[in-house]
């Protein structure tokens, strides 16, 4: 089976570049797992916040805001994020204010938002407005619409075993063997061990455990209009789910690549910590669940042809930023491959490039 364009990767990283490849040329997309987005992809914590992340970060955010709003429709919906600082927690709190843009707010205007705020120990509270949900299952699938329709091929329960290139690129996949001109590395938290099996050298990926559990409505709240709350620093973090609320310790835990599952332990001292800042006691867990996040060693994300190895192109690192910078980077790597002009300024890409390292 031979195309000008194999993916290896079916989360939002993977399916987002099918979509701008495919007027490029034939493109197949290989997935491991039964399902597209089956790991970090469907795992997130699904806000658009635009100052999140480093500079190279922050400029694939911005550039990736007019799509988030506007294409099929925009995938944003209001939220807000409110932060929440103990007395000792005075440094984080200027970060937040300082990183996020967010506002000083009084206490009284801060329960308005978040009713269950506990004032005994929360001393002072930020918001940010301008922080909307991502709709990521509505995302995902306008970018596979758009890969789809334009002839892409999307292959699952394809495990890739073996790489080698002869001329062209070969992968093996179960029983099958693909071949392909260009072979794009979109693995998440795998990238490093994809790129080993292809002769290329791995760039030092770390992926980062991070938990979530889902919990009733606190006190039987509605929910609906409650803002992504956290404690300042992100020492932990939660929001509406559906008419429940999720939690999330914020941890980042050094992990292999694997298939992750929340720790009991990590959870608890996460909910302790919430539990400090809030009336209601936490007394029974729905559902809990971990996703890997997956950094460079300069926690900016990778995207462009390997430095040795030819034809063999990276889009790894998303880290936190999926899908706030899906669109941006689906557009550098449609640019980068296709050989035209980009949009991008030039020292972004530089800052993106595997070349860095």
């Amino acid at each position: 089976m031979t195309y000008d364009f194999l993916i290896i990767g079916g989360g939002i990283a993977g399916v987002s570049a099918a979509a701008h490849l495919a007027p490029l040329g034939s493109v197949c997309l290989l997935e491991g797992e039964s399902a597209l987005g089956y790991h970090a992809t469907g795992r997130s914590a699904a806000m658009y916040l635009r100052d999140y992340g480093n500079d190279v970060v922050r400029a694939l955010n911005y550039a990736s805001e007019e799509h988030h709003r506007t294409a099929n429709g925009g995938v944003l919906s209001p939220r807000g994020l409110l932060s929440l600082a103990r007395a000792q927690d005075g440094a984080a709190f200027e970060a937040d204010l300082a990183g996020l843009g967010m506002a000083e707010i009084s206490l009284p205007e801060a329960v308005e938002m978040f009713p269950i705020l506990n004032m005994a120990t929360t001393t002072r509270a930020s918001y940010l407005a301008e922080a909307p949900d991502i709709d990521t299952d509505r995302m995902l699938q306008n970018f596979l619409k758009q890969a789809r329709g334009q002839g892409a091929e999307v292959i699952c329960s394809a495990s890739v075993s073996a790489i080698r290139k002869a001329g062209r690129w070969r992968v093996q996949a179960g029983e099958t063997e693909y071949s392909a001109r260009i072979l794009v590395n979109a693995a998440g938290p795998w990238v490093d061990g994809i790129a080993q099996m292809a002769g290329a050298e791995s760039l030092g990926f770390q992926p980062y455990r991070r938990s979530m559990v889902r919990i009733p409505a606190p006190d039987g709240h509605d929910l609906r209009n409650w803002p992504m709350t956290q404690g300042a620093g992100e020492r932990w973090y939660a929001k509406p789910d559906a008419g429940a609320w999720m939690i999330s310790p914020g941890e980042e835990d050094p992990m292999p690549p694997h298939d992750a599952w929340a720790d009991d332990m990590v959870l608890a001292e996460g909910i302790a910590r919430y539990q400090e800042m809030v009336t209601p006691e936490v007394t029974r867990l729905e559902t809990s669940w971990a996703g890997l996040r997956t950094f460079a060693p300069d926690h900016s994300l990778v995207v462009g042809f390997d430095r040795v190895v030819a034809d063999f192109f990276w889009v790894g690192g998303q880290g936190g930023y999926g899908f706030q910078t899906a669109p941006a980077v689906a557009q550098l790597v449609g640019e980068l491959i296709g050989g035209g002009g980009t949009s991008l300024d030039a020292t972004v890409i530089n800052a993106l490039s595997p070349a860095r390292f």
